[in-house]
């Protein structure tokens, strides 16, 4: 089976080299030619373990390509999926420009029958709408008259562990019209379902909501966690007591119940405006994900209120070491990551700030361009720092010496965004100790 993936970002790139993988011929196609000739050398442009391996192989076994030019491609292809990317603009709605970038290419150029699959995180509606670009080319060079189908195939991948989740997925969502194209897309995920086929199939409309909805549910969760959490330290409750209370109950289950200092990232923030937005054009009001947002956008600031709080606001000059910066650990990406937030604001308050991540330090500088210090190690970041504000909870973050914390940070309060430290623990070394949903 030959297909071709439009987009080498986080879902196109991560798509194509696991479908490789399972034995799919694959050719990744991206307009930016630094990017696919840096992919042909072994350079990969987003942080994801266990991606690097699996491009490399398959590119090295010649399952994998890469190329700038889909038409030279097109037409030895079965599928064509569309995993470019839908950014929000700025009244929340998703910029489709991209997408339809790729329809009129394929409309220029198709000439024998294809599926058109859309992967990225689109508006319901938009893979009709998909369609219609691609007829209104070909009507244009008289081809209107060739078969070709559209499906739809939102991708549920958790930046951190998104080769796992693709090559053992909880579930496959595939929304079709055709028999042909529910045919095709058995055939391309049967290998990865071997064991337990779950393929969903649905109809188009149903399967785009499916994504948006999904996401607006997690958000959801996260947002309430975060508001039970502010409430439990007003009244002198403990947020991780009420979440194992909570968790236990199987209507509710234990995930996403974990308070922190917000969500960021590349899909949370722009589902829910974008959905948002799809009500308000509809005359819905979605009144529970505007409060979501609204709740996320209070919570971003809750670290550096808690700093300050902590020193009166007397905190101009002082200099804080930031651990983490991406959104979220085992990725580089700052999208809407809480820790801009908190070191922005930090910055106009008048603190100096020396921040660390494991990964995200060079993408930080593009969203940073303030003058901060980047550190080479958590000692480092640490180092005559008169608080340490933890925004991602990264593995190396979870066991530091505290001894040397001690010795290096002239005074010695820990402000804790993902409550990955015990209190009583880190005030045996000497530390204040402030995390989110317990009593400071």
């Amino acid at each position: 089976m030959k297909i071709a993936v439009v987009g080498t970002g986080y879902v196109g790139l991560v798509s194509g080299a696991c479908f490789a993988e399972m034995g799919v011929d694959v050719t990744c196609v991206d307009i930016d030619n630094e990017k696919i000739e840096g992919l042909k050398n072994g350079v990969i442009p987003i942080y994801e373990p266990g991606l690097k391996n699996i491009v490399l192989r398959n590119y090295e076994a010649d399952r994998l390509h890469f190329t700038t030019d889909l038409p030279s491609v097109l037409n030895s292809m079965e599928i064509v999926f569309i995993a470019v990317g839908t950014p929000s603009d700025e009244q929340g709605n998703a910029d489709l420009s991209y997408v339809f970038e790729v329809a009129r290419t394929i409309g220029d150029h198709i000439d024998t029958p294809l599926l058109i699959v859309t992967k990225s995180t689109v508006p319901v509606g938009t893979s009709f709408r998909i369609r219609e670009k691609v007829k209104e080319r070909m009507r244009l060079r008289g081809a209107e008259d060739l078969d070709f189908d559209v499906a739809s195939n939102p991708e549920f991948l958790k930046e951190g562990a998104a080769v796992e989740d693709f090559m053992s997925p909880d579930r496959v969502v595939v929304g079709v019209e055709t028999e042909r194209a529910r045919n095709l897309m058995t055939r391309l995920y049967r290998p990865f379902l071997l064991n337990n086929f779950r393929v969903i199939f649905m109809d188009i409309l149903s399967s785009e909501m499916t994504k948006y909805a999904s996401n607006a549910m997690l958000a959801t969760r996260i947002s309430f966690m975060n508001d039970i959490a502010n409430l439990c330290e007003r009244l002198g409750a403990d947020v991780n007591m009420v979440r194992r209370g909570m968790g236990s109950d199987s209507r509710i289950g234990k995930y996403f119940l974990y308070p922190g200092c917000g969500y960021g990232g590349s899909c949370f923030p722009k589902d829910i405006r974008a959905i948002i937005q799809a009500g308000e054009e509809a005359g819905y009001e979605m009144g529970v994900l505007k409060a979501v947002e609204e709740v996320n956008n209070r919570q971003k600031g809750i670290l550096f209120d808690k700093f300050s709080r902590y020193f009166q606001g007397d905190i101009k000059g002082k200099t804080v070491g930031v651990w983490g910066l991406s959104f979220k650990p085992e990725t580089d990406d700052m999208r809407d990551a809480p820790s801009l937030t908190l070191i922005r604001s930090l910055l106009k308050a008048g603190v100096n700030v020396r921040a660390y991540d494991p990964a995200a330090m060079k993408e930080a500088r593009k969203y940073l361009q303030e003058d901060i210090y980047y550190a080479t190690d958590i000692y480092d970041a640490a180092n005559e720092a008169d608080a340490l504000i933890v925004p991602t909870e990264w593995k190396e973050f979870r066991l530091p010496n505290w001894n040397i914390l001690k010795k290096i940070m002239r005074s010695h309060l820990v402000v804790d965004g993902r409550n990955i430290y015990n209190r009583e623990d880190l005030a045996s070394y000497g530390f204040d100790h402030q995390g989110i949903g317990q009593k400071d």
